[in-house]
């Protein structure tokens, strides 16, 4: 294994990324349909569209730069936050982000991931870390700085994937003055084996892609040192063998019922003491890295060297990292430092010669297992859900009964997962759900039964 790992890591230090052949270029999903985004307001469950391009809306790049374009808004419905946040998901205005062609590792001492920006989803929407900006204040026993209001002492820094769970929309994110970003595994609230958030019920939402045990999760975006992001599911092996397994955190709470010293020893201003007011997770500090010689195991900063569909030769890899029951586990995408060296900037405009990269849409394989569909529930009663890994161009979904009549019909968006058809004015009896693009389709039997 260490002779795997060490010729990875001299292809990746060795390899020039080179023109329309590196994912960093290829993979963003860009906006070919003219979508815009869409979003719910409390007490209101029907979506409002907005005037706003979702997605990508170009990629650019030089010879050592790729330059992507976004408003910063998704193909999912947004919306709404619940915790009391005023703010909606709002346009960025055509930010353009920098990112490297040549993503390398950093040998010195790890560069700390920060409040805000610390990558960038293939559609174009934010990565933040861990925190929310609130941290323990011991003068006042209480919470301060961030949505709270104040600053603490930045000492134990709470963890808004655990503190904010309340103000995050179904696809798992919300925004900062306007800023729509996720901290975590950017896959639906209901989709999880454990549903945490009921918010789904009443503002359903899907999210950027569903997880699947039995496949290699897609690319879902990059990091700020230029390095790949991938959902929850990898190899199990550096090496691409060994079937696909979860990669897991290496990162566990801490055995404590006092915060006055960290992981490491260090002896630091106290926190609170551990009880249901201040849980044991609420705070960064309340983890510790254990290192593990299983490969499903991720490293410090939430990655591994590892062979991916997109990457044959391999390539540094962060993962999406959730537990058994696909929750998000700590440190949740990147962190707490990067591996590589952060080089991302946004920038207010391109100032050397670029090529503009167009998309090349291929063709679904309806005959496959990749073509993986959900279907529920079945036998249905008031509606159906039908959900796919990820739209790279828009699908369509008709409900047909027996005799070939269209009864109803909707679309999988580009860059979302999922549609639903209301079936409560439908007839009970065998209908089939026909999934088609523009050149083939493909149909499933479903029941109504009410």
């Amino acid at each position: 294994m260490k002779k795997i790992f060490a010729l990875l890591t001299t292809v990746i230090l060795s390899t020039i990324a080179s023109g329309q052949i590196n994912p960093i270029i290829t993979s963003w999903l860009q906006n070919t349909t003219g979508i815009n985004g869409r979003h719910y307001i409390s007490g209101n469950p029907t979506p409002i569209t907005d005037a706003v391009l979702a997605n990508v809306q170009t990629v650019k790049y030089s010879a050592n730069w790729v330059y992507v374009t976004t408003n910063g808004i998704p193909a999912y419905i947004t919306g709404p936050f619940q915790d009391g946040n005023p703010s909606l998901a709002t346009s960025q205005n055509g930010a353009i982000f920098k990112l490297t062609l040549n993503p390398s590792q950093n040998t010195g001492t790890a560069t700390n991931t920060t409040g805000g920006n610390i990558g960038l989803f293939k559609n174009g929407v934010a990565l933040f870390d861990y925190r929310d900006g609130v941290s323990y204040k011991l003068a006042t026993g209480s919470n301060a700085g961030g949505p709270a209001g104040g600053m603490g002492d930045g000492v134990w820094n709470r963890d808004a994937v655990v503190a904010e769970r309340n103000g995050f929309d179904c696809a798992k994110a919300h925004p900062a003055m306007g800023n729509y970003h996720h901290h975590q595994n950017p896959s639906a609230f209901n989709l999880d084996l454990n549903v945490l958030s009921t918010v789904c019920n009443t503002y359903p939402s899907d999210g950027l892609y569903v997880i699947n045990s039995s496949a290699h999760s897609p690319l879902l975006g990059f990091s700020y040192d230029g390095f790949p992001i991938y959902g929850a599911y990898g190899f199990a092996n550096a090496d691409g063998s060994g079937g696909v397994e979860r990669l897991k955190s290496s990162y566990q709470l801490r055995n404590i019922t006092s915060r006055t010293v960290y992981a490491n020893g260090t002896d630091v201003t106290d926190g609170p003491l551990v009880n249901t007011a201040f849980p044991l997770g609420m705070y960064r500090e309340d983890y510790e890295y254990i290192q593990h010689p299983s490969a499903d195991y991720l490293d410090i900063h939430n990655g591994r060297i590892c062979v991916t569909p997109e990457y044959p030769n391999g390539i540094y890899c962060y993962f999406t990292t959730v537990d058994a029951n696909h929750n998000s586990a700590y440190p949740y995408v990147v962190g707490p430092t990067f591996y590589g060296n952060k080089t991302a900037v946004k920038v207010t405009s391109i100032s050397e010669s670029t090529t503009t990269y167009t998309p090349v849409l291929a063709s679904l394989d309806f005959n496959t297992a990749t073509f993986n569909i959900v279907i529920a529930p079945n036998p249905a009663q008031n509606f159906i859900a039908i959900q796919y890994q990820m739209a790279e161009k828009d699908l369509t979904v008709a409900l047909v009964d027996g005799t070939g009549k269209v009864v109803q019909s909707s679309k999988i968006l580009q860059g979302s997962t999922l549609t639903i058809l209301e079936t409560d004015a439908v007839y009970n009896g065998i209908y089939f759900i026909r999934i088609s693009d523009e050149s083939q389709s493909k149909s499933f039997k479903i029941m109504i039964t009410k």
